[in-house]
C-alpha cells in the first residue's frame, strides 16, 4: 500500500464551510499553529510500499490519536464518531464535509502492519520535546522524577502463583568488584559471581534449582506483562508503572513503562540511561523523592557530576532504639569502625553479598550495659550494625547537598512539575488505567500521552505569547480613547475596536 500525502487541506469546501466555523481560540487552532504536522511522513515513509493503492494520510490517523489523548476520549470508536459530528475536528484533520472518515478499524490495523514494531511513537515524542525546547519552553538545568502506576486491563482476583529468579540488578557487577576489593583489603576472601542463568535451570524438572535466589510473584492470568501493584493504602491491582523525568515547566523529557510490581529505585537505572545519552551534557540536578534514596542511585548521579536533591528520610529504627548515622551511633573513618554512647568499639567483622559492611560489638560490653534496651534485643547480647559500600554517596547526598540554599529552592517545586504532570494526565488524557495489553503498547501509549501533554502545554505557551503584543496594543488604544476623546466618541470607538480585534 503506498503511502499518501494531502497537498492542502484547505480546498473549496473548508474555506467556504468550516473554516469561518472553527472559533479563533480553539484548542485545534493552538495545535495546529505551534508544529508542523509534516515532520511524520519522513518518520513512517519506510514503512509503506512504493506501490499498490493509496493509504489513509498518516498524519490524519496520528492527529486522530492526538485528538482521542488531549480531549480525554478513550475510545478510538468514539473518536470516529466525535470527528464525523464536530466540525473542529474534521478541519484539524483536513477532512471536508464532504469526505467520510476513517474507520475505528483503521488506526488499530495501521499499529498491528506498520507502527507496532517501529520506533516512530518515540520519534513523535522527541519532535514535539524538540519543538518545545527550540521555543526556549523546556529547562533542562533541574530534572524532577518520579513513577506513578497505571491500572492494567486485568482481573486483579484471576492470577497464578509462580516462582521466578530475581533479576539481575544493573549495578551488580560493578558492585561485586566493590565487595571483593573491600574484603580483600581486610584480608577476606573473595565473593565469586552467580551463576549463569542457563545453569540455574534443571530441564528435566523444568523448575530452578534450589541454590538460586527465587521469590514468589502473582502473574496475571488476562495480561501476564502487568505485575500486581500494592503502595500503601492504594488499591491493590494489576498495572502498569512509568517512569518519569520532567523540567520545572512541566515539560516531559523521558518516559519508561515497566511492570507495576518493579521497584522506583530498580526501573530508575534504564530510564536515567536513555535520558542521559540525550541530555546529559544539559541536566545539572536531579530531584526525586525518598524512594530514590539507594547508596546506587546517588553514586550513578553523583559520579555524572549532577547534584541529587532529596527529602529527609527517617532512619529505619524501632521507634526508642538509637539510630545509625547519628550523635548516638557514631561512625569513625579513619579506624572504619562504630561508637556506641557507651564509649564501646564495634569492629569491622565481614563484607557481606549485599554490599553492606558489618561492625559487632564485644557481647560482654553489652551484657551489663545500661543501655541495651535501647540498642538491641538479640540473644547472645551483641550489637550489629551495617554499613553499604558505597554510602559516602549517599551520605553526601542527605548530610551535604540537602543542607545547602540550592536544595530548599529547588526541592519544592518537585510538587508543582512532576506530581501536577501525573495529576493533569490522568485526569484528563487516559492516564488512570489502560485498555491495552503489553508492556510494548503500553510503552506507546505512554509516549503518546505525554506528548499530547507537551504539545497542548507548548501550543497553549505560545498562542499566548503571540497574542500579548495584540492585546498591549489594544490596551493603549482603549487608554488613549479613555483619555482624549468625549463619552460619545469614547462609545463609538471603543465599540469599533471591539469589532475589529475579534
Amino acid at each position: 500500500m503506498a503511502m499518501t500525502k494531502r497537498n492542502s487541506k484547505n480546498d473549496s469546501i473548508i474555506l467556504n464551510t468550516i473554516e469561518g466555523l472553527v472559533p479563533q481560540d480553539h484548542e485545534v487552532r493552538k495545535l495546529e499553529s505551534c508544529i508542523d504536522w509534516s515532520f511524520i511522513y519522513p518518520l513512517v515513509e519506510h514503512l509503506y510500499s512504493d506501490f499498490g493503492r493509496p493509504s489513509i494520510d498518516p498524519v490524519v490517523l496520528f492527529k486522530m490519536i492526538f485528538i482521542n489523548i488531549i480531549f480525554g476520549i478513550g475510545s478510538m470508536r468514539r473518536t470516529c464518531k466525535e470527528i464525523q459530528v464536530n466540525l473542529a475536528y474534521r478541519w484539524f484533520l483536513g477532512i471536508s464535509m464532504e469526505e467520510q472518515v476513517p474507520n475505528y478499524s483503521t488506526w488499530s490495523q495501521n499499529y498491528i502492519r506498520r507502527y507496532g514494531d517501529s520506533q516512530v511513537f518515540e520519534q513523535i515524542f522527541d519532535q514535539i520535546l524538540k519543538q518545545a525546547i527550540g521555543y526556549g519552553f523546556v529547562d533542562m538545568e533541574t530534572v524532577f522524577g518520579d513513577s506513578t502506576h497505571q491500572k492494567a486491563n486485568a482481573n486483579k482476583n484471576k492470577y497464578t502463583d509462580e516462582e521466578v529468579m530475581i533479576a539481575k540488578k544493573v549495578y551488580e557487577d560493578e558492585l561485586l568488584a566493590e565487595i571483593n576489593k573491600d574484603r580483600e583489603k581486610h584480608g577476606k576472601k573473595p565473593i565469586k559471581a552467580n551463576k549463569q542463568e542457563e545453569l540455574n535451570y534443571d530441564e528435566e524438572s523444568g523448575k530452578l534449582k534450589r541454590d538460586v535466589e527465587t521469590k514468589h510473584i502473582k502473574v496475571s492470568r488476562t495480561d501476564p506483562e502487568s505485575g500486581c501493584f500494592h503502595k500503601g493504602e492504594k488499591e491493590k491491582c494489576f498495572a502498569y508503572s512509568h517512569q518519569t523525568f520532567c523540567d520545572k515547566n512541566g515539560f516531559v523529557i523521558y518516559t519508561l513503562c515497566v511492570s507495576g510490581n518493579v521497584h522506583d529505585s530498580v526501573s530508575f537505572f534504564p530510564a536515567y540511561e536513555v535520558m542521559s545519552e540525550k541530555y546529559r551534557e544539559q541536566i545539572k540536578n536531579i530531584c526525586l523523592d525518598a524512594g530514590y534514596i539507594t547508596p546506587a542511585i546517588c553514586k550513578t548521579i553523583l559520579e555524572h557530576k549532577q547534584k541529587m536533591y532529596v527529602p529527609y528520610k527517617r532512619p529505619m529504627t524501632k521507634k526508642g532504639f538509637f539510630k545509625k548515622n547519628s550523635y548516638e551511633m557514631v561512625y569513625d573513618e579513619g579506624f572504619d569502625c562504630y561508637l556506641c554512647p557507651n564509649d564501646k568499639v564495634l569492629h569491622y567483622s565481614t563484607t557481606n553479598k549485599l554490599g553492606y559492611k558489618e561492625y559487632k560489638s564485644n557481647p560482654e560490653d553489652c551484657r551489663n550495659c545500661p543501655f541495651r534496651e535501647k540498642c538491641t534485643q538479640s540473644k547472645n547480647h551483641q550489637k550489629v550494625i551495617t554499613r553499604h559500600v558505597w554510602e559516602e554517596y549517599r551520605e553526601e547526598v542527605m548530610d551535604e547537598i540537602r543542607h545547602t540554599p540550592e536544595w530548599k529552592e529547588i526541592y519544592p517545586k518537585r510538587k508543582e512539575s512532576i506530581e501536577r504532570v501525573f495529576g493533569d494526565c490522568k485526569e484528563h488524557h487516559n492516564l488512570r488505567y489502560t485498555r491495552l495489553k503489553g508492556l510494548l503498547k503500553n510503552q506507546h501509549q505512554a509516549l503518546m500521552i505525554f506528548a499530547c501533554h507537551n504539545l497542548k502545554r507548548m501550543a497553549r505557551w505560545r498562542w499566548k505569547n503571540s497574542s500579548k503584543p495584540a492585546q498591549n496594543l489594544i490596551n493603549l488604544i482603549k487608554y488613549t480613547i479613555s483619555n482624549y476623546f468625549t463619552k460619545k466618541e469614547k462609545r463609538y470607538l471603543l465599540l469599533s475596536t471591539t469589532l475589529s480585534t475579534v
